[in-house]
């Protein structure tokens, strides 16, 4: 019985647009007191929502009493984006549709179709919820924790979202992938920021989708320089991966990009309003208007685009201090590029 449950379930979550499904226990993650370490440590910088749910992620049954299983899915994001595009400063996952949007109400379904087949309750959890959702994945079978921290499989590769059913049903568990990154460090030698403490631990205080993303203020002048031309998150580490070379293409099509990223330029020019109109329904909006304007005008210095000088000096006078602080680094590194070019 629980084998062909299992199997249904698995079924179902195909059906769904899934792309890979594990199972397993609904334990706290073994991971926790690395995560406290980790927090202790500083290296979360300024997300203070992941102190705040610190309990929370320690412990699965905070979420769920009573829960025993954890069916984790995996849904590819790996598009045909062409290296050269315009939207190359923007990291894949955040090319197309918020993945919030697309894959919480899926699991929505899944966790009603557990509950239909084998009775009890459910929850389930993206990255927005409070649970460690790479530990629990990796415990289930659906990948391994990569050196540059992120999961792993043979098939997918790192390009992929992870999402969280949690169930009072108990259901039969998968076998663990091992860790299959060896003696490979590509992705720990190409971070242009140095951000990796060690292998498996990553400083976010130094990480570009972390400074390009979750960072609000000013970025210091050195970093802002390493962030190089990535206006929002960073796929470097990803990119050198082997296993990313032999990654299976993704199905979901809204996450793949629709139109135009469009000129740098351009989003200096955005109001509050616009910002809003222009990212509805995208996971950039994260960063917010004054983050991803702050971004741009480091971009367009870091590219020496010297054509910006003028939406940077209009920046200058923006209504948010960070993002005049940002247009005038950028116009003096500009300007002191001219200055040596021959």
């Amino acid at each position: 019985m629980g084998l062909a449950l299992s199997s249904v379930v698995k079924t179902r979550a195909r059906e769904l647009g899934f792309d890979r499904i594990a199972i397993g226990p609904a334990e706290p993650p073994e991971h926790g007191a690395a995560l406290e370490a980790w927090l202790d440590a500083g290296y979360a910088g300024t997300m203070g929502y992941l102190h705040r749910g610190r309990a929370d992620r320690l412990n699965p049954a905070r979420l769920l009493p009573g829960c025993r299983s954890v069916v984790a899915v995996a849904m590819s994001y790996n598009g045909s984006t062409a290296p050269d595009d315009d939207w190359r400063p923007v990291s894949r996952y955040a090319r197309g549709r918020d993945y919030h949007d697309v894959i919480r109400p899926r699991l929505v379904e899944l966790g009603e179709f557990i509950r239909t087949a084998a009775g009890g309750a459910s929850r389930v959890a993206v990255d927005s919820s409070a649970v460690l959702e790479r530990d629990l994945a990796a415990r289930a079978g659906l990948g391994w924790v990569g050196k540059n921290t992120n999961l792993l499989t043979p098939s997918l590769g790192s390009y992929f979202f992870i999402g969280i059913v949690l169930t009072t049903a108990a259901l039969p568990f998968d076998q663990r992938e091992p860790d299959r990154c060896g003696t490979c460090t590509a992705c720990l030698d190409a971070c242009p920021t140095r951000a990796f403490v060690a292998p498996y631990v990553l400083d976010a205080r130094r990480c570009i989708s972390y400074l390009t993303i979750e960072h609000r203020g000013d970025i210091d002048g050195e970093l802002a320089e390493q962030i190089g031309e990535w206006v929002f998150g960073c796929d470097v580490c990803q990119e050198v991966c082997p296993w990313n070379r032999k990654a299976e293409p993704g199905r979901e099509p809204t996450l793949g990009p629709s139109g135009s990223f469009g000129a740098l330029e351009t989003l200096l020019e955005l109001d509050r309003e616009g910002f809003r109109a222009r990212f509805r329904g995208s996971a950039i909006t994260r960063t917010k208007r004054a983050g991803l304007l702050r971004n741009a005008a480091i971009v367009l210095a870091n590219r020496g685009e010297r054509s910006a000088a003028g939406a940077l000096s209009r920046a200058l006078g923006d209504a948010d201090a960070v993002v005049c602080r940002a247009a005038a680094w950028a116009l003096e590194k500009l300007r002191a590029g001219r200055e040596v070019a021959p």
